[in-house]
């Protein structure tokens, strides 16, 4: 249970540093951004893992998952504005 809430505390900060690094508006909230963060972090670990950057099962680092939850705040940026 403590695993899982220190990963979306950990998530809402990535998200938040993610946030502030983009410019413009995104309008998400708090859940949204602690999932950003989250889903940041997953992607960073996948993309380490498959270009050999980290081992199997490693997870990435702080400043991984916040290039991973901006790269995701800037495909949902092109998402939202096609529709």
């Amino acid at each position: 249970m403590f695993s899982l809430l220190g990963m979306l505390l950990i998530g809402l900060v990535v998200g938040f540093i993610a946030r502030a690094i983009k410019p413009g508006d995104d309008k998400l909230g708090w859940i949204m951004t602690a999932l950003l963060g989250v889903a940041g972090s997953f992607l960073a670990s996948y993309v380490g893992t498959a270009m050999g950057w980290y081992a199997q099962g490693d997870t990435a680092g702080w400043i991984a998952s916040v290039v991973g939850a901006v790269v995701l705040l800037v495909l949902y940026g092109l998402v939202k504005s096609k529709t």
